[in-house]
């Protein structure tokens, strides 16, 4: 049993980390009895049964099972996997359960359907803001970085003016006040947005 305590923190940290929605079961293959329990929704306990069939398969076998798929005593989606735990000279000592419960997934994906659906067509909004420049400044901004595969808050000093010379050679200083909402959108004072656009100026 002492070296099966070693795996106590490892299932303690698993059953943390998916609280509350996996239960993290540690069986004693020596006595086939549960070890340790987290989380319990099965309403096991330390010291019932593993009711573990076939101990001398689990020694022999792969170190890692599944995962499948359960349903739980009220009927809850319960998908599952077990890790075989062995000792120094590879014998098979317990068995490490995780069962998470799947059903709040599943019902969550139902309801996130539900709210991607049945979108109504934009374009007669759309046709009222044609002329919002500061949406079209967003837009250039996020194609930009796409497409050379940059970062707005790592960009370089050189980076950035490139960047700035390029939404001024497409328009994208028309708008009143663009050289403030440019600087805002960059992170940057309005000044350092003046200095870029001068550089991009060709008689300087």
């Amino acid at each position: 049993m002492a070296s099966l305590d070693l795996h106590v923190p490892t299932a303690r940290a698993i059953a943390g980390l998916l609280y509350p929605h996996a239960e993290v079961v540690l069986h004693d293959l020596a006595t086939n009895r549960i070890a340790a329990i987290f989380n319990n929704f099965s309403r096991r306990k330390a010291g019932d049964e593993s009711l573990i069939d076939d101990l001398e398969q689990l020694g022999t076998g792969p170190d890692v099972h599944g995962p499948f798929e359960k349903a739980s005593f009220d009927g809850r989606a319960i998908k599952y996997t077990s890790a075989v735990l062995r000792d120094e000279a590879g014998a098979a000592i317990g068995l490490l359960c995780i069962n998470l419960d799947v059903s709040v997934l599943s019902r969550f994906g139902k309801v996130l359907e539900e709210f991607v659906s049945a979108v109504e067509d934009s374009k007669p909004l759309d046709d009222l803001f044609a002329d919002d420049w500061q949406e079209k400044i967003d837009a250039f901004v996020r194609r930009y970085l796409r497409d050379r595969e940059l970062v707005l808050d790592h960009l370089t000093r050189e980076a950035r003016t490139e960047l700035v010379r390029a939404l001024e050679a497409a328009g994208g200083f028309r708008g009143k006040n663009a050289a403030a909402y440019v600087a805002n959108v960059l992170g940057v004072s309005r000044a350092t947005v003046y200095s870029d656009l001068a550089q991009a100026d060709p008689q300087d």
